[in-house]
Formats: C-alpha cells, structure tokens, sequence
C-alpha cells in the first residue's frame, strides 16, 4: 500500500516523494487558519480546565485549612482547660492541707512572740546599785574628831555593815543574772518553733507564688488559643506532631511486645485448639492467640478509661462514681484472669518444649538428658506471661495521643498533598498553553516556503495601507475659513 501511494505520480520514488511533499505542503497552508484555531483553542481549553480545577483545589485546600485550624484550636482549648482547672485544683489543695491550718499557726506565732516578749521583759537586766556607799563613807570619814577611838569604832562598824550590804547585794545581782540568762536559754526553743512556723508559711507561699506564674503562662496561651492568633496555631501543631512521632514510637514498642506476648502463647493455643482448622489464611490457634491479646488490650483502656486517665470513650467518663468504680474492678479482675491463663499457658509452652526435646532425643537413640535449672526459664515465661497483659493495659495512653493528634497530622498532610496538586495542575495548563503556541510556530515552520511567498506577495499591499494609515485626516476647518474669506455662508 505504501509503495503504491509513493508510486501514484511517478515511477521514480524521489520525484512521487516530492510531489507529495508539494501536496502535503500545499494542503498545510490551506489548512494553516484553521490548525491554529485548533491548536489554540486545545491550549486555552487545557489551560482554562486546569485553572478551574487549580481554584477548586485551592477552594478545597482552604476549607481544609480552616478545618484543621479549627480543630487545633479546639484541642488547645480542652488541653489549656483542663490544665488550668488542674493547676487550679493543685492551688486549692494547698490552700486546704496548708492555708486551712494558718490560724492555728498566727495563734502559735503569736503565743511564740507573746511568750518571748514576757521572758524578755523578765530577763531585762536590773540598774546597777548607784554608787552612793563610797559618799555615805566619805561625809562619815570627814565628820569632826575622827581621831576619837569610839567614833573610829562607829566608823569602823559602819563600813563592815556597808561592806556586808554591798556582798548581798552583789550576790542578789549574780543571782538574778543566772535568773536571765536561764530565761534566755528558755527561750530558745520558742525562737526555732517560731523560726519552723514562718519556714512553713514561706513555703507555703512561694509554692502558691510558683503555681499562680505557671498559671498566668497558661492563661496566656488559652487567650492566645481564643484569640485564634498564628502563632498558638503553630505551636499547637508542633505539639501535635511531637505527640504524633512519640505515640508512634511508643505503639511500636507495644506492638513489638505483643508480637512476643503471640509467640509465648501461640503454641500452647495450637495444642489447645488445634492446629489444622483455618479462618482464611490464618489458623485457628494463631485467631485465638490475637484475640486473647486484643481481649487484655480492651481490658487495660476499660481500666484507664474508669480510672478517667484516658478519654477515648466519653460515656464510660461521664458514669457515676459508683458505676465506673464497678466497671473498674470488673475490667481489673478480667485482666488479672486474662494475665493468669497466659502464665499459664507460658508454663504450658514451657512443658510442651520440654516434651518435642525428649521426643526428639528418643528418636535419634541419644539418652533422655534431664536439664539442670530448668525450673528457672519456667518461672521466668510465666512471670513474663503475666506481666506482659498489665503492659499492655498501658497501650491506651499514647493510643489516646495517636488518635488525638492523627487528625492534625493527616489534615497537614492531605494540606500539603492538595497544595502540590494544585502546582502540578498549573503547571500542567501552562504547559499545554505553551506546548499550543509551540505547535503553532512548528506548524509554521513546516509551511515556511508559501508563508514567505504569501509575506513577499503581500508586502506591497501592507506598505499601502501603512500609507494610508499614516495619511493625515481630512480636516473640515480649512474649508470653512476658505468659505469666510469668500464670503460663503456654510
């Protein structure tokens, strides 16, 4: 067929080629107006489809934004409020355990300085004795006949009596000091009882000075969260994809010990249930294994949830005291029966181990060898048998921060998925605005030899109506003044 067609004008292949090309060609410019219709209209309809899904996706985009504006906000607000009621709930039981006893303490305080104010009004110190015996002896030893041997006498008594007087005296005055400085050493008791009270009350003090700061940050964040400002958004973001990347790493420790929780249990389940029944690809034994585990799982967030630790189910945090409290020693007996079937089971898997070691040295002709201490690797699965259930419980604190920050983590991420989209729509219109122009010119291109005839045929017409173009227009003013000069009305 295609020899045939290249044959059609000559039988020369290079002149029937020619005259093709010279067809084709002439077929191109004919067709020229209307290619770059088609191409233009193809790359404007491109271009404008993907605008319009470009303003969609925008449109989408921005209502994902402030959807995931709105939920961050609304998980800043919870968390600031129930951290500010919990500050709040710390301040108002120190002001019980320690403010509610501060009347006692001003009363002790009080009898403390009362107490030492009376010792120290009785330990004050008494006035000397005014040196007036040295005058009394002097006017005595001046008085007239002094040389007479019985005023000497009187003298003489007078001065052993004042002598006397004045050891009395200073005896009194030694005495009442041992007397005060007893009272002082009394004292001292009531100082460092005083000295233990305003410790207590400093104390006291700087932590409620201490907690009411924590409280003023807090306050600020929670206004800045009502606010709705920028910057809170972004720090409950960042919040949220820490508490993301530390939930998920704590969940793959968890799954890690649940894949050994399967392992210790698993064997003992296909001895149990049997080994030859299947659900799928997955055999019974294994089915039964998972759901113990699941089942211990679901039993520890039931305990946190009573417990009120974790929020993930509002009704079981919105039951009665007395309701939650039975659920709570309901979840913790199931758990705990849970932990003892699966030491039990370990124990099992321990024995069964033992059983195939024996079967195996039999088989082989060796001696049946009883290992030494063996009870130790037993006790040692069992207590790992029941331990692990209660670790798991533990799953439903950071599942809880998982789930919670999930949803900021995936609207970032779908955020971010739909902003690329966006781009690579614009640039796909783009492209194709560009990639119609790019036609236009490569279809001229392969027309490019009648093009420049039609340029040179149509030059001269071109320069003519440049001409005419740049003719000045006819202007209707000098008729007129001609026709005033002629006296010619208009």
């Amino acid at each position: 067929m295609f020899n045939q067609l290249l044959t059609l004008w000559s039988d020369s292949p290079a002149l029937s080629l020619a005259i093709w090309l010279v067809i084709l060609v002439v077929v191109l410019y004919l067709g020229r107006r209307h290619a770059h219709q088609l191409f233009r209209a193809s790359g404007r309809a491109v271009h404008g489809a993907m605008r319009l899904w470009s303003r969609s996706i925008g449109q989408l985009e921005s209502r994902l934004v402030a959807r995931n504006r709105d939920v961050l906000l609304a998980m800043g607000r919870r968390s600031a409020e129930a951290a500010i009621e919990r500050d709040f709930n710390r301040v108002h039981t120190i002001m019980e355990r320690d403010l509610s006893r501060y009347p006692n303490l001003h009363r002790k305080i009080a009898d403390a300085i009362e107490k030492i104010e009376a010792d120290y009004q009785e330990a004050s110190d008494a006035p000397p004795l005014p040196p007036a015996w040295s005058e009394v002896i002097e006017t005595v030893s001046g008085l007239p006949g002094s040389s007479d041997p019985a005023v000497h006498k009187v003298l003489e008594n007078i001065r052993e009596v004042i002598e006397d007087a004045h050891k009395e005296t200073l005896k009194l005055y030694q005495k009442s000091s041992r007397e005060r400085h007893r009272i002082l050493a009394g004292m001292q008791p009531q100082w460092r009882s005083l000295d233990q009270n305003l410790s207590q009350v400093k104390q006291t003090i700087d932590g409620l000075d201490e907690r009411s700061k924590t409280i003023d940050e807090q306050m600020q964040e929670y206004a800045a969260i009502r606010a709705g400002e920028d910057k809170a958004v972004n720090s409950l973001t960042a919040s949220s994809m820490t508490q993301f990347l530390i939930a998920g790493l704590v969940l793959a420790v968890a799954l890690m010990g649940g894949l050994i929780n399967f392992h210790l249990i698993a064997m003992p389940m296909s001895e149990m249930v049997g080994s030859n029944s299947y659900v799928g690809s997955m055999r019974i034994s294994d089915v039964a294994a998972l759901v113990i585990i699941l089942l211990e799982v679901a039993m520890g967030v039931f305990l946190l949830e009573s417990l009120r630790i974790t929020h993930l189910f509002p009704i079981i945090g919105s039951m009665d005291d007395r309701m939650r409290r039975r659920m709570m020693i309901v979840s913790l007996t199931l758990l705990t029966i849970l932990a003892s079937i699966e030491a039990s089971l370990a124990y099992m898997r321990d024995l069964l181990a033992l059983d195939r070691e024996a079967l195996n040295q039999t088989l082989t002709g060796a001696a049946v060898v009883e290992a030494q201490f063996r009870w130790i690797p037993s006790i040692g699965q069992m207590v790992l048998g029941f331990i692990l259930p209660f670790v798991l419980a533990f799953v439903a604190i950071p599942l809880e921060s998982f789930i919670h920050s999930l949803r900021t983590v995936v609207g970032v991420m779908v955020v971010a998925l739909l902003r690329g989209l966006r781009l690579v729509v614009r640039l796909v219109g783009g492209m194709a605005n560009h990639l119609s122009k790019m036609l236009v010119h490569l279809y001229d291109m392969l027309i490019v030899v009648p093009l420049a005839i039609e340029q040179r045929v149509n030059r001269p017409r071109a320069s003519e109506r440049k001409a005419d173009r740049e003719d000045p227009p006819w202007d209707d003013s000098e008729d007129l003044e001609a026709t005033k000069v002629v006296g010619v009305k208009p």
